[in-house]
């Protein structure tokens, strides 16, 4: 009877074990604001590329003045097949093209102007460029967004009610005759001296009121309800504060726009950092370009960015939280230069060399804690490949480490570190040590994960790696830890 007694006293302390480890323990609840769906795809897209051409690709200008003649936009050579084959060669998911810049000049044929391509010798007057980027996007399985300049050097009527009327109609156009539009791009360069239908003077307008962005926004969206714009404040994406290519170290993904509009220029560098009490979640957008200029300059064909240069963008953009959106400008035969092509290239080749194989796949994952003892958290959920699930702390414990052991010494050169964003953004401060003469030696102490943060290692060998979270807003989740 005692044999049988303590049999059974021993099965039920066990299955009470197991039960008070694994069952009702629930996920951390949001905290802050969250990213959409949207959002979500934009940052797994990681890079996208800009093209900046039109009028003054053929002017060797940057902003035209809006008095150049049609007449001179006459690509030779144009392939749009050719723009979008380099770019998913280099790993690029999506194409923003300059349908329209300051000049005013329409790269389709607008029902709307007589300042667009119908009335170029492109085609004989029957091209539309929109379209065949657009085609050529969904061909190489690329997405497809759209620059449309509020402000317009050409048109009489700029600075009037009328323009924003114009203005709104053309955004109708793009958005109904071209299939998906993922993104809208709009900068703050608004207003200044412009050709304006012969007027020849400049112009100015209240940037935070003229064009009613919230009007103009909600009409975009009621056609298109996924697509993201894009400028200094949103209000899905924001502008990163610089043309460099350079994210911030800290990066929060929120931000307060109440005082935040495209074109206001004494916002510091609260458009690169955000700020962890932000009340919407606006992610800051790293572009820059692949050469000095945005348009194609023959004068630059030899001050193309180097492989080795776009590796570093790709770590101060993607690495750092974001994504990146390169420029390539199209030249005047209408193809991406061989220059800008081979550096594409060599940078694909640079990536593929430096992730192709994951340490971390090789290694033991352990954790000061993990939330409930349940396994559905455990610090194994870092190593396991699945975005979905993540290592995770109890409420009220914002501080916390994860250890990576490896069986013998490796050499580290890249750390991988992404949080589970679905539910906030929450980590404010961490270190990464390595085990070395027996003892952790601190290598790195950083701010913000985010959606993914590489760090640079420089080949330190050591059989362990540890990731200390020093702050959190709440209790941290890490959703996948890499190393290379």
């Amino acid at each position: 009877m005692k044999q049988i007694f303590g049999f059974t006293a021993i099965l039920s302390i066990f299955l009470f074990s197991s039960c008070e480890q694994d069952t009702n323990i629930e996920a951390p609840e949001p905290y802050g604001p969250l990213p959409s769906a949207e959002q979500l795809a934009w940052y797994d897209m990681e890079m996208n590329a800009f093209i900046h051409f039109t009028i003054n690709t053929f002017t060797d200008k940057e902003w035209g003045y809006g008095d150049e003649s049609p007449e001179l936009f006459n690509p030779t050579e144009l392939d749009t097949d050719q723009w979008m084959s380099t770019l998913k060669d280099a790993g690029f998911s999506g194409a923003i093209l300059t349908a329209k810049h300051h000049d005013g000049f329409a790269l389709w044929p607008s029902e709307y102007t007589e300042h667009d391509i119908a009335a170029s010798p492109y085609k004989e007057g029957k091209g539309d460029l929109v379209k065949e980027v657009s085609e050529s996007a969904r061909k190489y399985d690329l997405d497809f967004g759209v620059y449309l300049s509020p402000w317009d050097r050409n048109r009489a009527d700029y600075g009037e009610p009328s323009y924003v009327d114009y203005y709104r109609n053309q955004v109708k156009e793009l958005f109904t005759g071209y299939g998906p539009v993922f993104e809208m791009w709009f900068d703050g360069a608004n207003g200044g001296d412009g050709y304006y239908g012969g007027a020849n003077e400049e112009r100015k307008i209240d940037r935070e009121t003229y064009y009613d962005w919230p009007k103009s926004i909600a009409m975009a969206k009621e056609m298109q309800p996924q697509v993201l714009f894009f400028s200094d404040a949103g209000p899905d994406l924001r502008w990163v504060g610089n043309e460099g290519g350079i994210g911030g170290k800290t990066h929060w993904n929120t931000i307060n726009t109440d005082t935040l509009y495209a074109g206001k220029s004494d916002i510091g560098d609260i458009l690169q950092t955000g700020s962890p009490d932000g009340t919407s979640w606006v992610p800051a957008e790293v572009n820059t370009s692949i050469r000095p200029g945005w348009f194609y300059h023959a004068s630059e064909d030899s001050l193309v960015r180097t492989p080795e240069n776009l590796f570093e963008l790709y770590l101060t953009s993607v690495g750092r939280g974001s994504t990146l959106l390169l420029n390539i400008p199209p030249d005047r035969r209408g193809l991406f230069h061989e220059n800008d092509v081979a550096a594409l290239q060599g940078f694909r080749k640079i990536l593929d060399s430096v992730f192709a194989t994951n340490l971390a796949e090789k290694a033991t994952a352990t954790a000061s804690s993990h939330r409930g003892k349940a396994e559905a958290f455990d610090a194994a959920k870092v190593l396991d490949g699945d975005a979905e699930t993540y290592w995770t702390t109890d409420d009220g414990v914002t501080t916390g480490s994860l250890e990576l052991t490896w069986d013998a010494p490796q050499k580290l050169n890249y750390l991988v570190l992404q949080e589970y964003i679905k539910l906030g953004q929450r980590v404010a401060a961490f270190k990464v040590l390595v085990w070395e003469n027996n003892a952790w030696k601190e290598i790195a102490s950083e701010t913000t994960i985010g959606h993914k943060r590489i760090l640079k290692l420089n080949g330190v060998q050591t059989s362990k790696l540890k990731l200390e979270i020093t702050e959190a807003l709440a209790c941290p989740l890490i959703s996948n830890v890499e190393v290379y």
